[in-house]
C-alpha cells in the first residue's frame, strides 16, 4: 500500500506506522497521564478547552496535511493551488461546554494576517481570557499544540497567569505530544466538518466567507459537542495499546464523527 502526503512523495504502509511511532512516548505518557486524570475525575475530559487555528482558503483549497489516501497502488495525486490564494486565519477552543470563536486574525488595520507571537497573546489578552471568564475557569485546562507562537515563554507565563498548572502545553506544566493532531477534537472533527459546509455556496469574498464560517460554528449543536469529546476517549479502552487505536482510527473517526450527526 501507499500513503501520499505531496506530489510525487510517498510512505509505505510500514514506514508510516514508523513515522507515527517516532513520537511514541511522548503520546503514550500524555494518554497515560489522562487517562489517570479521568480515574480519578470522571468526567476531566469534558473540562479541557483544545484549541487551534485553520486556514480558510476562498478558493476552496483544503489543506490535506491530515488527509491521508490508501490504496493498493501508487496513486498519483496531484493537487493545484494558486501560488498566493486569499485566506482567513481562524482560532478557536471547543470543549463539552461549548465553542470559543470563532477568532480571525486581522492587524490593526483590519486585514487579514498569520498568526505571530505578538498577535497570538493580544487574542488570548483581549479574546480569549474574558470569554473564558464568563465560565468556572478554575475547573477549565486549556490545551494548545507546538506551534512557536503558543510556545515562547512570555506566552505561557500569559497563560498560566490564567490557568497555573492547568496547561498542556510544549513548554507546559504538562506536555502536549508532538505530532498528535489527531488528539485533539479540533482537527479530528471541527475544521473538517467547517469546511465541507462553508463553501456550499462558492463565497467570492472573504467577507462572505467569514459569514459563512460564523454561522456553521454557531450552527453546531450542543449534542454534537458532546459525542465529539466522549469520541476523545472511546478507544482507549481497547485491548490495543491506546496510542497505536488513535494513530491508526483518527482519520476515520474524523469521517464517522461527521457522519453520525446527520
Amino acid at each position: 500500500m501507499y500513503y501520499s502526503i505531496d506530489m510525487n512523495f510517498f510512505y509505505s504502509k510500514d514506514n508510516l506506522v514508523a513515522l507515527h511511532f517516532k513520537y511514541d512516548q511522548a503520546r503514550r505518557r500524555f494518554v497515560e497521564w489522562a487517562q489517570n486524570e479521568i480515574t480519578v475525575v470522571p468526567d476531566f475530559h469534558k473540562r479541557i478547552l483544545f484549541s487551534d487555528e485553520a486556514h480558510f482558503w476562498l478558493n476552496g483549497y483544503v489543506n490535506k496535511e491530515n488527509c491521508r489516501i490508501w490504496s493498493e497502488a501508487n496513486p498519483q495525486v496531484y493537487v493545484e493551488t494558486p501560488l498566493h490564494p486569499e485566506k482567513l486565519t481562524v482560532w478557536c477552543a471547543l470543549w463539552a461546554g461549548g465553542i470559543i470563536g470563532p477568532y480571525f486574525c486581522k492587524n490593526d488595520e483590519g486585514h487579514n494576517v498569520t498568526v505571530n507571537g505578538d498577535r497570538y497573546r493580544a487574542m488570548i489578552t483581549n479574546f480569549f481570557i474574558p470569554e473564558v471568564n464568563n465560565h468556572d475557569v478554575q475547573e477549565l485546562w486549556f490545551q494548545q499544540d507546538g506551534a512557536t507562537c503558543h510556545t515562547a515563554r512570555a506566552t505561557i507565563d500569559l497563560l498560566k497567569d490564567t490557568f497555573g498548572d492547568r496547561l498542556i502545553s510544549r513548554f507546559g506544566p504538562v506536555n502536549w505530544p508532538p505530532r498528535s493532531c489527531d488528539l485533539t477534537p479540533l482537527d479530528y472533527f471541527l475544521w473538517g466538518y467547517v469546511k465541507s459546509l462553508v463553501y456550499a455556496d462558492k463565497p467570492q469574498m472573504l467577507d462572505h466567507l467569514e459569514d459563512n464560517i460564523r454561522r456553521v460554528i454557531a450552527d453546531i449543536r450542543p449534542q454534537m459537542l458532546e459525542k465529539v469529546i466522549e469520541n476523545w476517549t472511546s478507544d482507549w479502552t481497547t485491548s490495543e495499546p491506546a496510542v497505536a487505536v488513535l494513530c491508526q482510527k483518527s482519520y476515520l473517526k474524523c469521517n464517522a464523527a461527521r457522519l453520525s450527526f446527520e
